[in-house]
């Protein structure tokens, strides 16, 4: 199957991508995440379909925007989510970006003054949520789609690798 139809690019961005091959050797750790993924993959999807759903994301955002302290449950969804993609390499720390994104947007107990500064208060928590959301998304869809480190990387895989600091 050519590279264009396997991950969905347009033409151009193939020639733009950067080809590997050494990296991606037998035992790899990007091999290990792959099957890790691919071992996880069951549960991986449950979750990503139950922060889907109706009292995941939409109802999160909806109490963003309605100024309900409510939108502070979704603090838990995201731990949850990091906590599933730690499992998947638990030896490897996460990208430290990532772990400040979520640092700054769960751990939160809603207190009155928070509805004075609403939006600097929530906004992480959201935040936090859709980084994770993302990244759970990635490999999922990439468990799904791959069978080995792909000499060519999808930007959602390269993101993956990022991540666990493979890339």
């Amino acid at each position: 199957m050519a590279l264009e139809r396997q991950f969905d690019l347009p033409a151009h961005a193939i020639k733009l991508q950067h080809v590997r091959g050494a990296t991606t050797g037998a035992g790899s750790d990007e091999e290990q995440l792959l099957a890790n993924t691919k071992a996880s993959l069951a549960s991986l999807r449950a979750l990503l379909q139950r922060v889907d759903d109706h009292w995941g994301r939409e109802d999160a955002v909806y109490r963003h925007y309605h100024h309900s302290f409510k939108v502070y449950w979704i603090q838990s969804l995201t731990i949850e989510i990091v906590t599933a993609l730690q499992q998947l390499m638990p030896d490897r720390p996460l990208c430290e970006l990532f772990t400040s994104v979520v640092a700054a947007g769960t751990e939160k107990t809603f207190v009155p003054e928070h509805n004075q500064r609403w939006a600097d208060t929530t906004r992480p928590m959201l935040e936090a949520f859709f980084h994770a959301h993302y990244f759970l998304e990635m490999v999922v869809k990439y468990g799904r789609i791959l069978d080995a480190p792909p000499p060519v990387l999808p930007s959602g895989w390269a993101a993956v690798l990022t991540l666990f600091g493979l890339r």
